[in-house]
């Protein structure tokens, strides 16, 4: 009986907890609402933290800085409105912000792509990024950090 329990107790440390979690359509919608109705320039709701990336939706009415995290990588899709993000080339007047996180004015040489609902997006590590956004234009988009180190 002893070696059953023990063996039972085994197989369950083997498995994770299931603590898998489901945003909706319409929880994004209604987080999206509550940041614009804020009239902040950009807002984020934190959706969960784990052990090696986080996840977020940030919605924003205007352009934000040149980005570049050397030790996350970022994926975005994109859930209402739009923008031009540049990515690539070199960070305008760099400041480090935090340990392994530049901001800037802007960006140098990079590529330009026009973003809209439904696209998926993956920057890596290392790799300079801006969201432009057209005057009066806003955006809602889901964001998972993923730590590399």
């Amino acid at each position: 009986m002893r070696t059953m329990f023990a063996a039972l107790l085994l197989s369950a440390s083997l498995y994770a907890a299931d603590t898998s979690k489901v945003w909706t359509g319409s929880d994004i919608k209604a987080m999206s609402a509550k940041m614009a109705a804020r009239k902040e320039k950009v807002g984020t709701e934190s959706l969960a933290v784990l052990s090696n990336y986080q996840m977020s939706v940030s919605y924003r009415n205007a352009s934000g800085e040149a980005e570049l995290h050397h030790t996350r990588n970022d994926i975005f899709y994109i859930v209402s409105g739009g923008c031009t993000l540049v990515t690539g080339g070199t960070v305008d007047k760099s400041r480090t912000t935090q340990p392994n996180e530049i901001r800037g004015a802007g960006i140098t040489g990079g590529q330009k792509r026009k973003l809209g609902p439904g696209d998926f997006i993956t920057i890596p590590a290392g790799v300079p990024h801006q969201m432009l956004l057209d005057p009066g234009t806003e955006i809602t988009y889901a964001v998972v950090k993923v730590n590399t180190k």
